[in-house]
């Protein structure tokens, strides 16, 4: 997943307009014109790289250098140096902020994703980890790229990615077979269906009407356990995926883990993210001539 360069361009900068806005004053008032900058980003604490194509074309936007000594998907240890860059030092330290703030989110997103990948696994337990829609305005892409890189699974990328029937539309429509009936008769075939259940009953009733997908919401482990049994013991398991989604973290994620759902989605791998730690310092000045 990656955006063309031409509209990830044109994201960052609209990032760029709302931090800069009309020009960065206090370098402007220090750092002489033309001089030129030598800089390292580096990686202050164990991380998951993600987000270095959204730094080359940032870099790349203000004809500075760019050479990187890490791939995207590698867990680094703390001073790692992942970057240098050279090049106008106005330029540099005006996008600072706004390159550091997609870079460190999206290491942030990455490694979060990897630690709950790898405790399911450790656990000898193949079940799919997804991220959710509840990202901030503007930022979606670059979480669920992170995702990606981490290990996971975006899930949908937009409303119009796939037909996710939600406890709201089954009251608006009616009930679980209406709902159903209404998304079924003019529905894309290239469109999964998904329905969101509350209980057995419905979860039963939405896989004999076709639903390809259910998603058991904010359930209990206990709760989640007699609804796949209950599928199980009437031969319907295997005719549909699995989701368990709502309040799922580090802490419980093997336990929803060990009843072999298809997919564990998870909202605070981009709701409640904390950005990697990760800096650029200013190692040498290069020239201070101004330019011509």
């Amino acid at each position: 997943m990656g955006l063309p360069e031409a509209l990830l361009r044109e994201k960052i900068r609209s990032f760029l307009e709302e931090d800069i806005s009309l020009g960065d004053i206090t370098t402007e008032l220090i750092v002489p014109a033309g001089v030129r900058v030598r800089a390292k980003i580096i990686a202050k604490e164990h991380m998951v790289i993600a987000g270095l194509y959204e730094l080359k074309v940032i870099f790349d936007m203000i004809n500075a250098k760019a050479t990187y000594f890490v791939n995207e998907g590698d867990e680094v240890r703390p001073n790692t140096v992942i970057a240098e860059v050279e090049g106008d030092g106005r330029s540099i330290l005006a996008v600072e902020r706004t390159a550091l703030n997609i870079f460190s989110r999206m290491c942030g997103v990455a490694t979060a994703t990897r630690r709950l990948v790898k405790k399911l696994r450790d656990a000898g337990l193949n079940v799919r980890v997804a991220a959710t829609r509840k990202t901030a305005p503007g930022l979606r892409y670059f979480d669920k790229r992170a995702v990606i890189i981490g290990g996971g699974d975006p899930h949908r990328l937009g409303l119009d990615d796939q037909i996710l029937i939600k406890d709201n539309h089954i009251v608006v429509a009616g009930g679980v077979e209406e709902a159903l009936k209404r998304a079924r008769s003019s529905a894309s075939f290239s469109k999964k269906i998904e329905v969101e259940v509350r209980d057995a009953n419905e979860a039963i009733k939405a896989a004999k009407l076709g639903a390809e997908i259910i998603m058991l919401d904010n359930m209990t482990v206990e709760e989640a356990s007699m609804v796949i049994e209950t599928l199980e013991k009437i031969g319907l398991r295997d005719k549909v995926l699995i989701e368990i989604s709502g309040g799922i973290n580090e802490e419980n994620i093997v336990s929803y883990g060990k009843l072999m759902p298809d997919i564990i989605s998870v909202g605070e791998l981009t709701h409640s993210v904390k950005s990697a730690d990760v800096s650029l310092e200013v190692v040498e000045v290069i020239s201070a001539q101004r330019a011509p």
